[in-house]
């Protein structure tokens, strides 16, 4: 069991009360407490009763930054197509002025932290689909448990009014304490029984990839990335904690994301960080170009050889480079990446893969990056802008999600974003999965129909497809 003893927040609430009575808003109080290790599923877990649609879970590859948030203390959302980053970045800002943080610790991912992401396209009519989610949205938790390299933290977040007492406080305190009494207790769930797998217009798809390669041989495109969805029934209610645990163990090596609004929950196993920034470090992914994997060893290693010299998948690699090259040089002073692509291996797909690391300015902001490099041409195309036009006009899925940046932001600008591929959208008994490819000049629609139909293994398999 764990427990949390010692907390300023009664005392600390009191002071944050008369700042909001003399500011005439809420103040934010942010507590952090080392605690024991605890498993983060079974944290996700907990949260199933009391806090079902308000929570999120997030997993780095490496295992280094592990974030589980349960219920709601403020939400950063917004439908507007202008200047979303730009929104969200000055309304925690604003929403972070004259706050209480209790963090003895100097690390990142702990005390405030957001999370939450951006459609694809804010300019693409919004479907029913994905009626829960707002183009531009955030939470601060509640609660948030943080395993930074092995070590945990628990964060209490709570935003207090000028109208709130001691009462108030100590019943959140309560509230945390029975969170936590909690943690080693298991629910059983049913696992998914799926009943039924249909492609949505998979017909229209291949002809609208044939209509685009005769438009890129004639006009400015170079590439279009064209995204189709599969919509999959269920017997029972598909239950994300199992599907979280499901892509956990299968994905491992992947970031593993779910955030949920409204009963709805997406999930994913994503191999591809759009950035990070840590202080003046910056980290970013080029993954453009994949194959499968070989049954053998051999038959892998003669896989990935063939894609490390197939000149389709390396002038499509290349095309990420430089436009991710070019996109962060405008903040960073230094730029380091390696010649020649690597290969990023999963367990179903191999891509080719090159690392980028920064050093950027004082100035540079992590959802400034995140403006400038949303979408990469491995998930819009070349040129950036009319690749978008020409996949909000042609595409006949609504993409919400799928595809864009989704990730975290703490206090001090620290934070993480990833590109949601490999991923779906868990709405009862149905979900919907999606994936895309690259269409240059010479792309085959038959060809790319099949890679997709690679790349939605990973979610079906946790869903209990094949």
């Amino acid at each position: 069991m764990v427990t949390i003893q010692e907390t300023e927040i009664i005392e600390k609430g009191r002071l944050a009360k008369n700042r909001a009575e003399e500011l005439g808003r809420p103040i934010l109080i942010s507590e952090v407490h080392q605690i024991q290790n605890m498993n983060p599923l079974s944290f996700f877990n907990i949260g199933k009763e009391l806090y079902q649609g308000e929570r999120f879970f997030w997993k780095d590859p490496n295992d280094e930054i592990i974030l589980v948030g349960i219920g709601i203390s403020k939400q950063l959302q917004t439908n507007d197509v202008s200047d979303r980053f730009a929104y969200v970045e000055q309304e925690w800002k604003t929403f972070l002025k004259d706050s209480i943080v209790i963090n003895p610790f100097s690390i990142e991912g702990v005390g405030p932290v957001i999370f939450g992401g951006f459609s694809f396209d804010p300019m693409k009519p919004k479907t029913q689909l994905w009626s829960k989610y707002m183009d531009s949205m955030f939470y601060l938790p509640k609660f948030l448990l943080s395993i930074i390299k092995g070590q945990a933290y628990f964060t209490t977040n709570i935003v207090c009014s000028q109208y709130d007492d001691d009462f108030f406080f100590q019943k959140m305190l309560d509230e945390r304490n029975e969170l936590l009494r909690s943690v080693q207790s298991s629910n059983s769930l049913l696992p998914p029984i799926l009943l039924e797998t249909k492609e949505i217009m998979s017909e229209e798809w291949k002809k609208s990839v044939e209509k685009v390669v005769k438009e890129l041989s004639t006009g400015p495109l170079k590439k279009v990335v064209l995204a189709r969805e599969l919509r999959l029934k269920f017997e029972n209610k598909v239950e994300p904690e199992i599907v979280l645990e499901r892509l956990n163990r299968q994905q491992h090596e992947s970031f593993i994301f779910a955030f949920e609004s409204e009963g709805d929950c997406f999930i994913g196993a994503s191999p591809e960080r759009l950035v990070k920034k840590n202080e003046n470090e910056i980290f970013s992914t080029c993954l453009a170009g994949s194959i499968s994997r070989g049954e053998t060893e051999e038959a892998d290693r003669i896989l990935g050889e063939q894609l490390l010299n197939d000149q389709k998948n390396l002038i499509e690699h290349q095309f990420v480079v430089d436009m991710i090259k070019e996109a962060l040089e405008e903040s960073c002073e230094e730029i380091i990446l390696p010649d020649r692509p690597s290969l990023l291996k999963n367990r179903d797909i191999q891509h080719l893969y090159t690392p980028v690391i920064g050093k950027c300015t004082k100035e540079a902001s992590l959802l400034l990056l995140v403006e400038r490099l949303h979408p990469t041409p491995a998930l819009g195309g070349l040129p950036k802008k009319e690749a978008v036009e020409k996949i909000r006009k042609v595409e006949n899925l609504d993409r919400g999600f799928y595809a864009a940046p989704l990730g975290w932001m703490d206090y001090k600008g620290n934070g993480e974003f990833a590109v949601c591929i490999r991923s779906g959208l868990i709405q009862g008994k149905e979900a919907s999965l999606f994936a895309g490819c690259g269409v240059v000049a010479d792309s085959d629609s038959e060809s790319e129909y099949l890679e997709t139909g690679l790349k939605f293994r990973p979610m079906l398999r946790a869903l209990g497809g094949n």
